[in-house]
């Protein structure tokens, strides 16, 4: 079986149909059907932008706000990466998104790492092999008014740093808000020495990006669009800065508007840091297998490109020396 590494997934996004139905059933939630509950958690070929695919994360986010949904979730879906193939996975989440029904961040943040916990006391248990190890990333979110819920996801990100969390993000909607006035909250995770990941480059465009690479990011989410500005791109590859594609999704929020055309090829022959990555599993209806087979049919990527591929991914996890010697020694199996 092939191995897989994903470094850009989304919780809220990637929330198995199957836990959807199941939670919903214990939150007493009137029962849709496949189709109803399709138009609810995925977008298809009809979706215009950004705001529309952000959308359909309103019925996951009611499915989180307890404990034990949290904790659910999480297991479940390292349940499915496990068996799509997944070695290596960063799942990232925003606590302050999930503190609706009382829950504070820092009891979200400790109901997905019991999640985490969970399934990895049960895989040893199972002694399967090669085992799929996650770490969790916390998202601040892009929002006018929430300066101190993002300094407290920063400062829990510290607190739990290495006990299942392994570095932060920035996310939501891109533009509005420029990514340069959250510059505060990763100067201060710089401090703490909590690695981090800016979402830049895909609704908005270069600036974005440049913006992200003023902030200190040496990984940006998406980064997509730095292939309309030949100088960005020079200097992306000379800092070897590593971005996070999800060539599905790019597709869905118009990013990006043709698959055969996808820029990754292209940029992993200039020399650049990229990676293949799913983004939102359950929006954009896929997997991280599937990504490959579809740049495999449409772009013709190549045995020895997705090997390049992976071992940026490995080069760029936010995770130890030791865990980088387990997943290169998989690879090169």
């Amino acid at each position: 079986m092939r191995k897989f590494i994903d470094l850009h997934l989304h919780l809220d996004g990637s929330v198995p149909v199957a836990t959807v139905k199941k939670l919903m059933k214990e939150h007493n939630m009137p029962a849709l059907s496949d189709e109803e509950l399709r138009q609810e958690l995925s977008v298809d070929s009809s979706c215009k932008s950004l705001d529309q695919f952000l959308e359909k994360f309103a019925l996951p986010n009611k499915l989180m706000q307890t404990r034990h949904d949290l904790k659910t979730i999480v297991y479940d879906l390292l349940v499915e990466l496990k068996q799509q193939g997944l070695v290596y996975a960063e799942i990232r989440f925003a606590p302050q998104l999930h503190t609706k029904k009382g829950l504070t961040q820092e009891d979200a943040i400790e109901a997905v790492i019991s999640g985490l916990n969970k399934f990895l006391a049960d895989q040893k248990k199972q002694k399967t092999s090669p085992e799929l190890h996650a770490g969790l990333i916390l998202c601040l979110m892009r929002f006018a008014d929430n300066q101190k819920q993002n300094m407290e996801t920063v400062k829990l990100a510290k607190k739990f740093l290495g006990k299942g969390v392994v570095g932060l993000d920035l996310a939501g909607a891109e533009g509005p808000i420029p990514n340069i006035k959250y510059k505060s909250f990763f100067d201060q995770a710089k401090k703490l020495d909590v690695p981090y990941t800016i979402h830049a480059g895909e609704a908005d465009g270069p600036d974005s990006i440049r913006q992200a690479l003023a902030m200190g990011a040496k990984r940006i989410g998406h980064g997509i669009r730095c292939a309309e500005d030949p100088e960005l791109t020079q200097e992306l590859i000379k800092k070897q800065i590593v971005l996070e594609c999800c060539a599905t999704s790019n597709m869905n929020t118009k990013a990006f508007d043709q698959i055969d055309s996808y820029p990754i090829k292209k940029l992993l022959h200039k020399g650049m840091k990229v990676t293949l990555n799913s983004d939102d599993m359950t929006v954009s209806n896929t997997n991280l297998p599937h990504e490959y087979k579809l740049l495999e049919q449409q772009t013709n990527l190549t045995p020895a490109e997705e090997t390049t591929l992976y071992l940026n991914a490995v080069d760029a996890a936010f995770t130890t020396p030791d865990e980088k010697i387990r997943l290169k020694a998989l690879i090169q199996k």
